[in-house]
Protein backbone atom coordinates (compact mmCIF):
# COMPACT_ATOMS: atom_id res chain seq x y z
CA UNK A 1 0.00 0.00 0.00
CA UNK A 2 1.57 3.29 -1.10
CA UNK A 3 0.78 6.34 1.07
CA UNK A 4 0.54 9.77 -0.59
CA UNK A 5 -0.25 13.18 0.95
CA UNK A 6 -2.39 15.98 -0.35
CA UNK A 7 -2.03 19.03 1.90
CA UNK A 8 -2.44 17.87 5.50
CA UNK A 9 -4.47 14.83 4.49
CA UNK A 10 -2.84 11.45 3.76
CA UNK A 11 -4.25 9.50 0.84
CA UNK A 12 -3.90 5.69 0.69
CA UNK A 13 -4.39 4.36 -2.82
CA UNK A 14 -4.80 0.70 -3.78
CA UNK A 15 -4.54 0.77 -7.56
CA UNK A 16 -5.81 -1.58 -10.21
CA UNK A 17 -7.63 -4.09 -8.06
CA UNK A 18 -8.66 -7.10 -10.11
CA UNK A 19 -8.05 -5.95 -13.68
CA UNK A 20 -10.57 -3.11 -14.09
CA UNK A 21 -11.32 -1.64 -10.67
CA UNK A 22 -9.35 0.96 -8.74
CA UNK A 23 -10.16 2.00 -5.18
CA UNK A 24 -8.90 5.23 -3.60
CA UNK A 25 -9.45 5.80 0.12
CA UNK A 26 -9.31 9.34 1.49
CA UNK A 27 -8.09 9.39 5.09
CA UNK A 28 -8.38 12.36 7.39
CA UNK A 29 -5.74 13.70 9.78
CA UNK A 30 -7.43 11.87 12.67
CA UNK A 31 -6.80 8.55 10.96
CA UNK A 32 -10.42 7.84 10.05
CA UNK A 33 -11.62 7.20 6.53
CA UNK A 34 -13.24 10.21 4.86
CA UNK A 35 -14.37 8.60 1.61
CA UNK A 36 -13.62 5.81 -0.83
CA UNK A 37 -13.93 6.18 -4.59
CA UNK A 38 -14.09 3.32 -7.08
CA UNK A 39 -12.93 3.90 -10.64
CA UNK A 40 -13.34 1.55 -13.59
CA UNK A 41 -10.87 1.48 -16.51
CA UNK A 42 -13.75 2.39 -18.85
CA UNK A 43 -15.21 5.12 -16.62
CA UNK A 44 -16.58 5.12 -13.09
CA UNK A 45 -18.95 2.82 -11.24
CA UNK A 46 -22.35 3.84 -9.94
CA UNK A 47 -23.95 2.47 -6.77
CA UNK A 48 -25.30 -0.58 -8.60
CA UNK A 49 -21.86 -1.54 -9.84
CA UNK A 50 -22.52 -0.44 -13.45
CA UNK A 51 -20.12 1.71 -15.43
CA UNK A 52 -21.05 5.36 -15.88
CA UNK A 53 -19.09 8.02 -17.77
CA UNK A 54 -19.40 10.65 -15.05
CA UNK A 55 -19.57 10.40 -11.29
CA UNK A 56 -17.77 7.96 -9.06
CA UNK A 57 -18.92 6.29 -5.87
CA UNK A 58 -18.11 8.08 -2.65
CA UNK A 59 -18.91 6.61 0.73
CA UNK A 60 -19.16 8.86 3.81
CA UNK A 61 -17.41 8.09 7.13
CA UNK A 62 -20.69 6.73 8.56
CA UNK A 63 -20.68 4.01 5.94
CA UNK A 64 -17.06 3.02 6.60
CA UNK A 65 -15.33 1.47 9.54
CA UNK A 66 -12.67 3.60 11.23
CA UNK A 67 -9.22 2.62 10.01
CA UNK A 68 -5.57 3.35 10.67
CA UNK A 69 -3.55 5.65 8.48
CA UNK A 70 -2.52 2.53 6.58
CA UNK A 71 -6.10 1.21 6.19
CA UNK A 72 -6.68 -2.42 7.20
CA UNK A 73 -8.09 -4.70 4.57
CA UNK A 74 -11.28 -5.08 6.64
CA UNK A 75 -12.19 -1.54 5.57
CA UNK A 76 -12.08 -2.59 1.93
CA UNK A 77 -14.19 -5.63 2.72
CA UNK A 78 -16.75 -3.44 4.50
CA UNK A 79 -16.97 -1.18 1.47
CA UNK A 80 -17.28 -4.20 -0.82
CA UNK A 81 -20.36 -5.41 1.05
CA UNK A 82 -22.03 -2.04 0.47
CA UNK A 83 -21.37 -1.94 -3.27
CA UNK A 84 -23.42 -4.45 -5.25
CA UNK A 85 -21.14 -6.68 -7.36
CA UNK A 86 -18.26 -4.21 -7.26
CA UNK A 87 -15.84 -7.00 -8.38
CA UNK A 88 -13.45 -6.57 -5.44
CA UNK A 89 -11.39 -9.73 -4.71
CA UNK A 90 -11.65 -11.53 -1.39
CA UNK A 91 -8.66 -10.29 0.56
CA UNK A 92 -7.50 -11.76 3.88
CA UNK A 93 -8.68 -9.92 7.01
CA UNK A 94 -5.69 -8.29 8.61
CA UNK A 95 -5.41 -5.33 10.99
CA UNK A 96 -1.69 -5.07 10.61
CA UNK A 97 0.10 -3.36 7.80
CA UNK A 98 -2.13 -3.03 4.76
CA UNK A 99 0.97 -3.44 2.64
CA UNK A 100 1.77 -6.92 3.97
CA UNK A 101 -1.82 -8.19 3.71
CA UNK A 102 -2.31 -6.96 0.17
CA UNK A 103 1.17 -8.14 -0.76
CA UNK A 104 0.33 -11.67 0.36
CA UNK A 105 -2.95 -11.58 -1.55
CA UNK A 106 -1.46 -10.37 -4.82
CA UNK A 107 2.02 -11.81 -4.81
CA UNK A 108 0.96 -14.57 -7.25
CA UNK A 109 1.52 -18.28 -7.29
CA UNK A 110 4.85 -18.29 -9.11
CA UNK A 111 6.10 -14.80 -8.29
CA UNK A 112 4.76 -13.06 -11.41
CA UNK A 113 3.67 -9.43 -11.46
CA UNK A 114 0.04 -8.32 -11.62
CA UNK A 115 0.02 -7.63 -15.40
CA UNK A 116 1.43 -11.12 -15.95
CA UNK A 117 -1.32 -12.60 -13.75
CA UNK A 118 -3.99 -10.81 -15.78
CA UNK A 119 -2.42 -11.97 -19.05
CA UNK A 120 -2.31 -15.54 -17.72
CA UNK A 121 -6.00 -15.41 -16.68
CA UNK A 122 -7.03 -14.13 -20.11
CA UNK A 123 -4.94 -16.82 -21.79
CA UNK A 124 -6.40 -19.59 -19.64
CA UNK A 125 -9.97 -18.52 -20.32
CA UNK A 126 -9.40 -18.40 -24.05
CA UNK A 127 -7.55 -21.71 -24.28
CA UNK A 128 -10.07 -23.48 -22.05
CA UNK A 129 -13.00 -22.49 -24.25
CA UNK A 130 -10.89 -23.34 -27.29
CA UNK A 131 -10.60 -26.89 -25.97
CA UNK A 132 -14.35 -27.25 -26.38
CA UNK A 133 -14.11 -26.06 -29.99
CA UNK A 134 -11.33 -28.58 -30.60
CA UNK A 135 -13.38 -31.40 -29.13
CA UNK A 136 -16.42 -30.54 -31.22
CA UNK A 137 -14.32 -30.39 -34.41
CA UNK A 138 -12.72 -33.77 -33.65
CA UNK A 139 -16.09 -35.34 -32.90
CA UNK A 140 -17.59 -34.01 -36.14
CA UNK A 141 -14.59 -35.44 -38.06
CA UNK A 142 -15.02 -38.90 -36.51
CA UNK A 143 -18.76 -38.88 -37.21
CA UNK A 144 -18.21 -37.73 -40.81
CA UNK A 145 -15.55 -40.38 -41.43
CA UNK A 146 -17.91 -43.13 -40.21
CA UNK A 147 -21.09 -42.03 -41.95
CA UNK A 148 -22.45 -42.18 -45.50
CA UNK A 149 -20.94 -38.70 -45.92
CA UNK A 150 -17.39 -40.11 -45.73
CA UNK A 151 -16.90 -39.57 -49.47
CA UNK A 152 -17.83 -35.91 -49.08
CA UNK A 153 -15.47 -35.52 -46.11
CA UNK A 154 -12.57 -37.02 -48.08
CA UNK A 155 -13.39 -35.01 -51.19
CA UNK A 156 -13.44 -31.82 -49.14
CA UNK A 157 -10.02 -32.51 -47.64
CA UNK A 158 -8.56 -33.24 -51.09
CA UNK A 159 -9.72 -30.03 -52.77
CA UNK A 160 -6.72 -28.72 -54.66
CA UNK A 161 -5.44 -25.20 -54.09
CA UNK A 162 -2.52 -23.44 -55.75
CA UNK A 163 -0.55 -20.21 -55.50
CA UNK A 164 1.29 -19.31 -58.71
CA UNK A 165 3.60 -16.31 -58.98
CA UNK A 166 5.63 -16.42 -62.18
CA UNK A 167 7.77 -19.56 -62.09
CA UNK A 168 6.91 -20.20 -58.44
CA UNK A 169 4.06 -22.65 -57.92
CA UNK A 170 2.78 -24.10 -54.64
CA UNK A 171 0.02 -26.66 -55.22
CA UNK A 172 -1.43 -28.75 -52.37
CA UNK A 173 -4.69 -30.44 -51.29
CA UNK A 174 -6.66 -28.67 -48.58
CA UNK A 175 -5.50 -30.87 -45.71
CA UNK A 176 -1.84 -30.09 -46.54
CA UNK A 177 -2.60 -26.37 -46.73
CA UNK A 178 -3.95 -26.76 -43.20
CA UNK A 179 -0.97 -28.81 -41.99
CA UNK A 180 1.75 -26.73 -43.65
CA UNK A 181 0.16 -23.28 -43.88
CA UNK A 182 -2.36 -22.76 -41.11
CA UNK A 183 -0.24 -24.66 -38.61
CA UNK A 184 2.59 -22.22 -39.37
CA UNK A 185 0.30 -19.54 -37.93
CA UNK A 186 -0.20 -21.74 -34.85
CA UNK A 187 3.56 -22.13 -34.43
CA UNK A 188 3.97 -18.39 -34.93
CA UNK A 189 1.67 -17.87 -31.93
CA UNK A 190 3.55 -20.55 -29.97
CA UNK A 191 6.81 -18.72 -30.74
CA UNK A 192 5.36 -15.44 -29.47
CA UNK A 193 4.26 -17.14 -26.23
CA UNK A 194 7.65 -18.81 -25.74
CA UNK A 195 9.52 -15.52 -26.25
CA UNK A 196 7.20 -13.68 -23.84
CA UNK A 197 7.64 -16.33 -21.16
CA UNK A 198 11.43 -16.47 -21.61
CA UNK A 199 11.84 -12.69 -21.39
CA UNK A 200 9.37 -11.80 -18.66
CA UNK A 201 7.17 -14.66 -17.57
CA UNK A 202 7.06 -18.14 -16.07
CA UNK A 203 10.17 -19.35 -17.93
CA UNK A 204 12.41 -16.54 -16.71
CA UNK A 205 15.08 -17.26 -14.13
CA UNK A 206 14.50 -19.58 -11.17
CA UNK A 207 10.75 -19.83 -11.78
CA UNK A 208 11.45 -21.86 -14.93
CA UNK A 209 13.15 -24.73 -13.14
CA UNK A 210 10.11 -26.74 -12.13
CA UNK A 211 8.21 -26.63 -15.46
CA UNK A 212 11.42 -27.28 -17.42
CA UNK A 213 12.20 -30.36 -15.32
CA UNK A 214 8.61 -31.57 -15.58
CA UNK A 215 8.53 -31.08 -19.36
CA UNK A 216 11.82 -32.92 -19.89
CA UNK A 217 10.59 -35.88 -17.84
CA UNK A 218 7.26 -35.78 -19.66
CA UNK A 219 8.97 -36.00 -23.05
CA UNK A 220 11.68 -38.56 -22.21
CA UNK A 221 9.64 -41.35 -20.60
CA UNK A 222 6.81 -41.47 -23.21
CA UNK A 223 9.43 -41.69 -25.97
CA UNK A 224 11.19 -44.55 -24.11
CA UNK A 225 7.87 -46.40 -23.67
CA UNK A 226 7.13 -46.14 -27.39
CA UNK A 227 10.67 -47.16 -28.38
CA UNK A 228 10.58 -50.19 -26.05
CA UNK A 229 7.44 -51.48 -27.79
CA UNK A 230 8.58 -50.77 -31.37
CA UNK A 231 12.32 -51.41 -31.21
CA UNK A 232 12.28 -54.24 -33.74
CA UNK A 233 10.23 -52.34 -36.37
CA UNK A 234 12.26 -49.69 -38.19
CA UNK A 235 9.18 -48.17 -39.84
CA UNK A 236 7.22 -47.92 -36.60
CA UNK A 237 10.24 -46.33 -34.90
CA UNK A 238 9.65 -43.19 -36.94
CA UNK A 239 6.76 -42.37 -34.62
CA UNK A 240 8.80 -42.27 -31.39
CA UNK A 241 8.07 -38.55 -30.84
CA UNK A 242 4.27 -38.82 -31.16
CA UNK A 243 3.51 -39.39 -27.43
CA UNK A 244 5.92 -36.65 -26.27
CA UNK A 245 3.50 -33.78 -27.05
CA UNK A 246 0.89 -32.01 -24.90
CA UNK A 247 -2.17 -30.22 -26.26
CA UNK A 248 -2.51 -27.11 -24.09
CA UNK A 249 -6.03 -26.26 -25.30
CA UNK A 250 -7.52 -29.62 -24.32
CA UNK A 251 -5.56 -29.85 -21.05
CA UNK A 252 -6.67 -26.40 -19.89
CA UNK A 253 -10.21 -27.19 -21.02
CA UNK A 254 -10.32 -30.11 -18.57
CA UNK A 255 -8.93 -27.86 -15.81
CA UNK A 256 -11.67 -25.33 -16.53
CA UNK A 257 -14.29 -28.00 -15.78
CA UNK A 258 -12.82 -28.39 -12.30
CA UNK A 259 -13.23 -24.74 -11.32
CA UNK A 260 -11.86 -23.89 -7.87
CA UNK A 261 -10.85 -27.51 -7.23
CA UNK A 262 -7.75 -26.83 -9.35
CA UNK A 263 -5.34 -24.36 -7.68
CA UNK A 264 -4.27 -21.35 -9.76
CA UNK A 265 -0.62 -22.40 -9.38
CA UNK A 266 -1.47 -25.73 -11.02
CA UNK A 267 -2.88 -23.93 -14.06
CA UNK A 268 0.24 -21.77 -14.32
CA UNK A 269 2.50 -24.84 -14.04
CA UNK A 270 0.53 -26.79 -16.68
CA UNK A 271 0.68 -23.82 -19.06
CA UNK A 272 4.45 -23.52 -18.63
CA UNK A 273 5.02 -27.27 -19.12
CA UNK A 274 2.88 -27.29 -22.27
CA UNK A 275 4.76 -24.31 -23.73
CA UNK A 276 8.11 -26.04 -23.10
CA UNK A 277 6.65 -29.19 -24.69
CA UNK A 278 5.83 -27.11 -27.77
CA UNK A 279 9.41 -25.84 -27.85
CA UNK A 280 10.65 -29.43 -27.62
CA UNK A 281 8.32 -30.44 -30.47
CA UNK A 282 9.77 -27.65 -32.60
CA UNK A 283 13.30 -28.92 -32.00
CA UNK A 284 12.23 -32.53 -32.73
CA UNK A 285 10.54 -31.57 -36.00
CA UNK A 286 13.60 -29.60 -37.14
CA UNK A 287 16.07 -32.33 -36.17
CA UNK A 288 14.26 -35.57 -37.04
CA UNK A 289 11.48 -34.88 -39.54
CA UNK A 290 13.25 -33.13 -42.39
CA UNK A 291 14.47 -34.78 -45.60
CA UNK A 292 15.55 -34.03 -49.17
CA UNK A 293 17.06 -30.69 -48.26
CA UNK A 294 17.37 -28.02 -50.96
CA UNK A 295 20.47 -25.92 -50.33
CA UNK A 296 19.41 -22.95 -52.55
CA UNK A 297 16.09 -22.69 -50.69
CA UNK A 298 17.87 -22.97 -47.34
CA UNK A 299 20.24 -20.18 -48.38
CA UNK A 300 17.32 -17.90 -49.28
CA UNK A 301 15.69 -18.82 -45.99
CA UNK A 302 18.87 -17.80 -44.16
CA UNK A 303 18.72 -14.41 -45.90
CA UNK A 304 15.13 -13.99 -44.69
CA UNK A 305 16.16 -14.85 -41.12
CA UNK A 306 18.94 -12.23 -41.30
CA UNK A 307 16.40 -9.70 -42.57
CA UNK A 308 14.17 -10.46 -39.58
CA UNK A 309 17.09 -9.97 -37.20
CA UNK A 310 17.93 -6.63 -38.84
CA UNK A 311 14.31 -5.48 -38.48
CA UNK A 312 14.43 -6.31 -34.79
CA UNK A 313 17.82 -4.63 -34.39
CA UNK A 314 16.56 -1.48 -36.12
CA UNK A 315 13.64 -1.27 -33.68
CA UNK A 316 10.94 -1.70 -36.32
CA UNK A 317 7.68 -1.97 -34.41
CA UNK A 318 5.18 -2.46 -37.24
CA UNK A 319 4.15 -6.17 -37.17
CA UNK A 320 3.37 -6.06 -40.91
CA UNK A 321 7.09 -5.89 -41.72
CA UNK A 322 7.81 -9.08 -39.78
CA UNK A 323 4.79 -10.88 -41.25
CA UNK A 324 5.84 -9.97 -44.82
CA UNK A 325 9.39 -11.26 -44.36
CA UNK A 326 8.05 -14.24 -42.42
CA UNK A 327 5.80 -15.18 -45.36
CA UNK A 328 8.83 -15.17 -47.67
CA UNK A 329 10.69 -17.29 -45.12
CA UNK A 330 7.75 -19.75 -45.05
CA UNK A 331 7.97 -20.22 -48.84
CA UNK A 332 11.74 -20.78 -48.68
CA UNK A 333 11.47 -23.27 -45.82
CA UNK A 334 8.58 -25.09 -47.55
CA UNK A 335 10.72 -25.56 -50.66
CA UNK A 336 13.84 -26.48 -48.69
CA UNK A 337 12.57 -29.77 -47.22
CA UNK A 338 12.50 -28.47 -43.63
CA UNK A 339 8.95 -28.39 -42.31
CA UNK A 340 7.41 -25.02 -43.11
CA UNK A 341 5.88 -24.49 -39.65
CA UNK A 342 9.35 -23.68 -38.30
CA UNK A 343 9.22 -20.43 -40.25
CA UNK A 344 6.45 -19.30 -37.91
CA UNK A 345 8.66 -19.81 -34.86
CA UNK A 346 11.64 -18.01 -36.41
CA UNK A 347 9.43 -15.05 -37.34
CA UNK A 348 7.91 -14.88 -33.86
CA UNK A 349 11.32 -14.74 -32.18
CA UNK A 350 12.15 -11.64 -34.22
CA UNK A 351 9.09 -9.64 -33.13
CA UNK A 352 10.15 -7.19 -30.37
CA UNK A 353 8.63 -7.62 -26.93
CA UNK A 354 8.71 -3.85 -26.31
CA UNK A 355 9.27 -0.72 -28.39
CA UNK A 356 8.74 3.05 -28.18
CA UNK A 357 6.38 4.94 -30.46
CA UNK A 358 7.71 8.36 -29.43
CA UNK A 359 5.20 8.91 -26.60
CA UNK A 360 4.94 5.64 -24.72
CA UNK A 361 6.24 2.09 -24.57
CA UNK A 362 4.26 -0.47 -26.55
CA UNK A 363 4.55 -4.24 -27.07
CA UNK A 364 4.24 -5.39 -30.69
CA UNK A 365 4.58 -9.00 -29.49
CA UNK A 366 1.69 -8.79 -27.03
CA UNK A 367 -0.44 -6.96 -29.58
CA UNK A 368 0.10 -9.71 -32.15
CA UNK A 369 -0.47 -12.40 -29.53
CA UNK A 370 -3.84 -10.97 -28.48
CA UNK A 371 -4.82 -10.46 -32.12
CA UNK A 372 -4.00 -14.03 -33.18
CA UNK A 373 -5.23 -15.95 -30.14
CA UNK A 374 -8.94 -16.09 -31.02
CA UNK A 375 -8.23 -16.92 -34.68
CA UNK A 376 -5.86 -19.75 -33.76
CA UNK A 377 -8.00 -21.13 -30.93
CA UNK A 378 -11.36 -20.96 -32.70
CA UNK A 379 -10.39 -21.46 -36.35
CA UNK A 380 -6.87 -22.80 -37.02
CA UNK A 381 -6.76 -25.58 -34.43
CA UNK A 382 -10.37 -26.77 -34.89
CA UNK A 383 -9.80 -26.85 -38.67
CA UNK A 384 -6.64 -28.90 -38.15
CA UNK A 385 -8.53 -31.25 -35.82
CA UNK A 386 -11.34 -31.66 -38.35
CA UNK A 387 -8.83 -32.54 -41.08
CA UNK A 388 -6.76 -34.97 -39.02
CA UNK A 389 -9.07 -36.64 -36.50
CA UNK A 390 -11.35 -38.45 -38.96
CA UNK A 391 -10.63 -42.08 -38.06
CA UNK A 392 -12.68 -44.66 -39.99
CA UNK A 393 -13.67 -47.16 -37.29
CA UNK A 394 -15.35 -49.63 -39.64
CA UNK A 395 -12.25 -51.76 -40.08
CA UNK A 396 -10.97 -51.31 -36.53
CA UNK A 397 -10.80 -54.57 -34.64
CA UNK A 398 -8.72 -56.29 -32.01
CA UNK A 399 -5.85 -56.62 -34.48
CA UNK A 400 -5.72 -52.84 -35.01
CA UNK A 401 -5.75 -52.17 -31.28
CA UNK A 402 -2.87 -54.61 -30.85
CA UNK A 403 -0.62 -52.86 -33.38
CA UNK A 404 2.55 -51.75 -31.63
CA UNK A 405 2.24 -48.22 -33.04
CA UNK A 406 -1.21 -47.82 -31.49
CA UNK A 407 -0.24 -49.48 -28.19
CA UNK A 408 3.00 -47.48 -27.98
CA UNK A 409 1.16 -44.19 -28.42
CA UNK A 410 -1.58 -45.05 -25.91
CA UNK A 411 0.85 -46.25 -23.22
CA UNK A 412 3.24 -43.39 -23.95
CA UNK A 413 0.53 -40.76 -23.50
CA UNK A 414 -1.11 -42.45 -20.51
CA UNK A 415 1.63 -44.14 -18.47
CA UNK A 416 4.67 -42.38 -19.93
CA UNK A 417 3.40 -38.85 -19.38
CA UNK A 418 1.96 -39.59 -15.95
CA UNK A 419 5.13 -41.28 -14.74
CA UNK A 420 7.59 -38.94 -16.46
CA UNK A 421 6.12 -35.62 -15.33
CA UNK A 422 5.20 -36.80 -11.82
CA UNK A 423 8.57 -38.41 -11.03
CA UNK A 424 10.49 -35.43 -12.43
CA UNK A 425 8.50 -32.92 -10.35
CA UNK A 426 8.69 -35.10 -7.22
CA UNK A 427 12.47 -35.39 -7.49
CA UNK A 428 12.83 -31.65 -8.16
CA UNK A 429 10.84 -30.71 -5.05
CA UNK A 430 12.60 -33.35 -2.90
CA UNK A 431 16.01 -32.07 -4.04
CA UNK A 432 15.09 -28.49 -3.18
CA UNK A 433 15.42 -27.30 -6.77
CA UNK A 434 12.01 -25.64 -6.56
CA UNK A 435 9.28 -25.39 -3.92
CA UNK A 436 5.93 -27.14 -4.18
CA UNK A 437 3.42 -25.00 -6.13
CA UNK A 438 1.18 -23.02 -3.77
CA UNK A 439 -2.00 -24.81 -2.70
CA UNK A 440 -1.09 -28.09 -4.42
CA UNK A 441 -0.90 -31.63 -3.06
CA UNK A 442 0.81 -34.58 -4.70
CA UNK A 443 -2.58 -35.77 -5.93
CA UNK A 444 -2.89 -32.46 -7.81
CA UNK A 445 0.56 -33.02 -9.31
CA UNK A 446 -0.45 -36.54 -10.38
CA UNK A 447 -3.60 -35.14 -12.01
CA UNK A 448 -1.57 -32.50 -13.83
CA UNK A 449 0.86 -35.18 -15.00
CA UNK A 450 -2.02 -37.21 -16.42
CA UNK A 451 -3.44 -34.17 -18.24
CA UNK A 452 -0.06 -33.72 -19.93
CA UNK A 453 -0.90 -36.98 -21.72
CA UNK A 454 -3.56 -35.22 -23.79
CA UNK A 455 -1.44 -35.07 -26.93
CA UNK A 456 -4.10 -34.62 -29.58
CA UNK A 457 -3.18 -31.69 -31.89
CA UNK A 458 0.60 -31.86 -31.64
CA UNK A 459 0.67 -35.67 -31.53
CA UNK A 460 -1.49 -35.91 -34.66
CA UNK A 461 0.72 -33.35 -36.34
CA UNK A 462 3.95 -35.23 -35.58
CA UNK A 463 2.23 -38.45 -36.69
CA UNK A 464 1.41 -36.89 -40.06
CA UNK A 465 5.13 -36.14 -40.47
CA UNK A 466 6.29 -39.58 -39.33
CA UNK A 467 4.10 -41.80 -41.53
CA UNK A 468 2.74 -41.77 -45.07
CA UNK A 469 0.60 -44.89 -45.51
CA UNK A 470 -3.14 -44.67 -44.69
CA UNK A 471 -2.93 -47.78 -42.46
CA UNK A 472 -0.20 -46.27 -40.29
CA UNK A 473 -1.97 -42.90 -40.17
CA UNK A 474 -5.13 -44.65 -38.91
CA UNK A 475 -3.09 -46.40 -36.22
CA UNK A 476 -1.67 -43.03 -35.15
CA UNK A 477 -5.11 -41.41 -35.05
CA UNK A 478 -6.62 -44.28 -33.07
CA UNK A 479 -3.72 -44.27 -30.61
CA UNK A 480 -3.72 -40.50 -30.13
CA UNK A 481 -7.49 -40.24 -29.69
CA UNK A 482 -7.66 -43.23 -27.30
CA UNK A 483 -4.64 -42.17 -25.26
CA UNK A 484 -5.77 -38.54 -25.03
CA UNK A 485 -9.30 -39.46 -23.90
CA UNK A 486 -7.98 -41.89 -21.27
CA UNK A 487 -5.44 -39.33 -20.03
CA UNK A 488 -8.15 -36.66 -19.78
CA UNK A 489 -10.43 -38.98 -17.80
CA UNK A 490 -7.66 -40.06 -15.43
CA UNK A 491 -6.49 -36.48 -14.89
CA UNK A 492 -10.02 -35.27 -14.17
CA UNK A 493 -10.62 -38.08 -11.67
CA UNK A 494 -7.38 -37.39 -9.81
CA UNK A 495 -7.97 -33.63 -9.64
CA UNK A 496 -11.67 -33.88 -8.76
CA UNK A 497 -10.78 -35.86 -5.63
CA UNK A 498 -8.03 -33.48 -4.49
CA UNK A 499 -8.39 -30.63 -2.03
CA UNK A 500 -6.66 -27.28 -2.39
CA UNK A 501 -4.04 -26.98 0.35
CA UNK A 502 -4.58 -23.75 2.26
CA UNK A 503 -1.58 -21.65 3.17
CA UNK A 504 -1.43 -20.30 6.72
CA UNK A 505 1.37 -17.86 5.99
Amino acid sequence: MKIYREGNRPIAALGNIFAKLEAVLMIGADGNAVSVTFHDSRGNLDASGKTTPGSAIEKTPAMLRPCQKAPPVSTLLSVKRRVKRAALPKLPRSHGSGKSAIGRAWRGTLGVTYPMQKALRDFLKLEASGGIALGVAALVAVVAANSPLDWLYQAFLNIQGAVIVGALEIRKPLYLWLNDGWMAVFFFLVGLEIKRELMGGELQGRAARLPVIGAVGGMALPALVYVALNWSDSVAMRGWAIPTATDIAFALGVLALLGSRAPASLKALLTAIAIIDDLGAIVIIAAFYTANLSLPSLALGAVAVIALALLNRAGVKNPAAYILVGTLLWVCVLKSGVHATLAGVATAFAVPLSAHDGKREISPLRRLEHLLHPWVVYLVLPAFAFANAGVALGGVGLATLEETVTVGIVLGLLAGKLGGVFLALRLAVAAGVSPMPAGCTWRHIAGLSALCGIGFTMSLFIGSLAFDSPAEIDQVRLGVLSGSVLAAGLGYWLLAGGRVRRSHA
